[in-house]
């Protein structure tokens, strides 16, 4: 069995931000040379997630609203003692997850017609990575 591991990195504009990752993680399946496998993507950080999901801006828009309204940003949250702001981008990654694991099958990520990878990031304006494995032969 093969592994390839590449890392990405982000240094979002806004707090939170949803950046499509799916023509990236294609392209390291490719360059990889797996055929039958599976593909690991990871965000390093417990502020940010990784989810499946359609591509298009209004279901995007829906699902950071949702998110907003079961993790709201709030001066409140118990972790602010600590010094830090960011008690909502913590449970907000909660809800999405932190990673997927996605098939590849015949050298392709093999996803729904409708599947989609995002990278969602909920503390940003700073250096941010995601970790893209690769496994498989």
């Amino acid at each position: 069995m093969k592994f390839v591991n590449e890392y990405l990195t982000f240094n979002t504009a806004q707090r939170r931000e949803y950046i499509h990752l799916t023509p990236t993680v294609e392209a390291i399946v490719r360059k990889s040379g797996i055929s039958e496998g599976m593909v690991l993507v990871s965000a390093m950080h417990i502020t940010a997630g990784v989810y499946v999901n359609d591509d298009e801006s209004g279901l995007i828009e829906d699902i950071d609203q949702w998110l907003e309204g079961l993790a709201p940003y709030r001066k409140e949250y118990r972790h602010h003692q600590t010094g830090e702001d960011n008690g909502d981008a913590h449970l907000k990654a909660l809800l999405v997850h932190h990673q997927v694991i996605l098939p590849v099958t015949a050298g392709k990520l093999d996803l729904g017609p409708w599947q989609q990878v995002f990278y969602a990031e909920f503390d940003g304006r700073r250096k941010k990575r995601v970790l893209v494995k690769v496994m498989g032969e």
